[in-house]
């Protein structure tokens, strides 16, 4: 039977529970452990995929097509698991799979209440990722006394009563602030958030105390003593420079020793190595290089997160600490390019959706392309090259049907119909279709053309990639396009969806559909 590991989070939001969760999910690799994680987060929509970036950061995209918390994103880089759609449900799904239910005549004869069809339908979603795993690690998303979670921290609680209290484990994450007039470390507010878990009835197992400073051995006993804990329960989750420290930094907690022994699991050496040399190379690089992005959400750097950890990841595999440069798209089109990425060693224009910041998205292009900085575009960035390239090059009046339905050269388009490899049929799409979960998202196979940047980087001539967009390459612009020196590198089995683009005599210039 699988263990169950239930990551709660307490004082206030944005402590950390993700990265919390993945650690402990590295720790437990570490420990030659299979895992998984998965987030169970209270608002009412669906998935994110209609959410502003500005409001819940990015949506993650999972290889089945998922639209999901960015929180999965720390999950996959952390550890060796493939997420999928099974690994983060909302309130919105829970309940939406219960009404669904309802209306099909699955509770005739019952009044369907939240206890017991929302908290069953809660449970059953957690079990169904136990399968094959050692420890399910289940966070619970939102703050202790929020509303819009109870229905979750009460099937949490049912759980350890369905599985056995030997199998369920509760983890609580909090807050110590340090406040500088006392020069102490205050555990109220921790006290206090336990004490409101335990009145729902769940007394966490362990505790992780967020700090800026080593937590003193006597804040530590009246945290324990107040909490109904004992003393080696109250773990120091410091602050430390890189998120990719925080697994040696709870391992040096003794964080994974003190779980194995809490869920009767073998207990072995860990091999923290790989992460050791992972965390050397991000604080004692061997070369350095600047990055501008140029976006329209640089408000919030949690929009594009999957793309700074893929930057931080390709600095970790050449010893190379990446500068980033966050360069709003709206002040590019107000005063010029120049001004903005006239130092930078290559040039990304990322994801997004909307017209907003476009005009400035494409000077940027232009810049990189006719400076000859390398230049990589992702999704709206591959979009923003293909519209750049078909006005100052090829003489069109081009530009994305969706930024003006009535352009003259609309060189990206809604394609509405192709061939969907993943789910071997034809899919529709039109103007007038649901916004949620529409586009072309999860893994797509990707065939790369031989002598391009895009096969030296790949290496082999088959991939396959994860999609998050609504338009397409234009065909119909195909040839001209391709005469005037722009090269389709990468593209569908069939040839009919452009998935990477390149500039012939340009040192490093590529565009693709894709994202990390």
């Amino acid at each position: 039977m699988s263990k169950y590991i239930f990551i709660t989070g307490g004082v206030l939001s944005s402590l950390g529970k993700g990265i919390a969760a993945a650690s402990i999910g590295a720790l437990l690799e570490a420990n030659g452990l299979k895992v998984t994680i998965q987030k169970l987060d209270p608002y009412i929509n669906v998935d994110p995929g209609t959410l502003s970036p500005f409001q819940h950061g990015e949506v993650f995209v999972t290889d089945d097509g998922a639209e999901t918390d960015l929180d999965l994103g720390h999950y996959e880089r952390f550890t060796h698991i493939r997420t999928s759609q099974a690994n983060n449900f909302t309130s919105g799904k829970i309940y939406y799979n219960v009404i669904t239910k309802e209306r099909r005549g699955d509770y005739l004869g019952d009044t369907v209440q939240v206890v017991p069809h929302i908290t069953d339908e809660i449970k059953q979603a957690i079990k169904s990722v136990s399968d094959g795993n050692d420890v399910v690690i289940v966070e619970i998303g939102g703050t202790i006394g929020d509303i819009e979670s109870l229905p979750f921290l009460e099937a949490i609680r049912q759980m350890r009563y369905d599985v056995g209290r030997e199998n369920v484990l509760y983890i609580h994450l909090t807050l110590l602030p340090f406040i500088k007039t006392s020069g102490e470390l205050k555990t109220k507010p921790t006290q206090h958030s336990v004490r409101e878990l335990r009145a729902i009835g769940i007394q966490p197992d362990l505790l992780l105390c967020r700090t800026d400073r080593i937590l003193p051995p006597e804040a530590k006993k009246k945290i324990a003593i107040h909490c109904n804990l004992e003393g080696d329960s109250v773990i120091n989750a410091i602050d430390v420079e890189t998120i990719y420290e925080v697994p040696l930094a709870l391992s040096a907690e003794n964080l994974d020793q003190q779980i194995l022994k809490k869920l009767d699991l073998p207990a072995g050496e860990p091999d923290l190595g790989p992460w050791q040399e992972i965390v050397r190379k991000i604080k004692e690089p061997r070369n350095e290089v600047n990055i501008a992005i140029a976006g329209k959400y640089v408000g919030l750097k949690d929009s594009y997160k999957s793309l700074m950890e893929a930057l931080g990841h390709g600095g970790i595999a050449n010893d190379c600490s990446v500068k980033i440069t966050w360069i709003d798209s709206e002040e590019v089109e107000a005063n010029g390019a120049e001004k903005y990425l006239s130092d930078a060693d290559g040039i990304l224009v990322p994801g997004g959706f909307g017209y907003r910041g476009i005009e400035g998205k494409i000077e940027s292009v232009k810049y990189a392309r006719e400076k000859k900085i390398p230049y990589f575009g992702i999704c709206l960035g591959m979009q923003c090259a293909v519209i750049e390239f078909a006005r100052n090059i090829c003489g069109l009046k081009a530009n994305s049907s969706e930024f003006d339905i009535n352009a003259q050269s609309p060189v990206i388009y809604l394609m509405e119909k192709w061939y969907d490899f993943r789910k071997g049929k034809i899919e529709e799409r039109t103007d007038s279709a649901q916004k949620g979960g529409t586009m072309r998202l999860g893994a797509y196979p990707c065939i790369v053309e031989k002598n391009t940047a895009a096969y030296a980087a790949y290496g082999t001539t088959e991939i396959s990639e994860r999609h998050r967009h609504r338009y397409e390459f234009n065909n119909a612009f195909r040839d001209t396009i391709i005469s005037h020196g722009m090269q389709i590198s990468g593209a569908s089995p069939d040839g009919e969806l452009v998935e990477i683009i390149e500039i012939e005599g340009h040192p490093w210039f590529l565009g693709c559909q894709f994202h990390p």
